[in-house]
């Protein structure tokens, strides 16, 4: 199963893991099985034993997240008035609705093209501030399309 550390503290070794199923689970830091020391925020693949989480390691499927939000933010950068960056992340209706938006909005005297632009711009300033994580919670697996 797959979830994310909520909270370790590394001196009594306990710690507290959000499933992806919706339920938490304890977890004791002998269970920990990656290099790399357990923390709150890290994404997690473990197996499910009594209703404690065991074999936990760090999920490395997580670590695309970086060249996706870098090639999000600059996509939202350049193109982003043409929704660009939304089809890159899988949000094609999104992508139509700036995309149609920037072209039909010269004949209402470019207004609204500048404020399609304007979101744009603010895409990529929020895409390029977030963590990795934070980045890949809320925009590829949490499916928030818009800010």
């Amino acid at each position: 199963m797959k979830g994310k550390i909520l909270d370790y503290k590394a001196t009594s070794g306990q710690g507290v893991i959000a499933g992806d199923d919706g339920k938490r689970y304890d977890f004791d830091g002998s269970e920990w099985q990656s290099d790399e020391a357990a923390t709150a925020g890290l994404f997690v693949d473990f197996v499910v034993e009594n209703e404690q989480a065991t074999k936990l390691y760090i999920d490395k499927t997580i670590a695309t997240a970086s060249s996706k939000k870098v090639a999000a933010a600059l996509l939202a950068f350049f193109f982003g008035a043409f929704g660009v960056h939304k089809f890159y992340l899988g949000y094609n209706k999104q992508g139509v609705i700036m995309l149609l938006t920037f072209l039909f909005g010269f004949i209402l005297l470019g207004l609204p093209s500048i404020a399609i632009g304007i979101i744009a711009f603010i895409e990529f300033i929020l895409y390029i501030t977030k963590t990795d994580q934070d980045f890949d919670q809320t925009y590829i697996h949490g499916q928030r399309p818009w800010f």
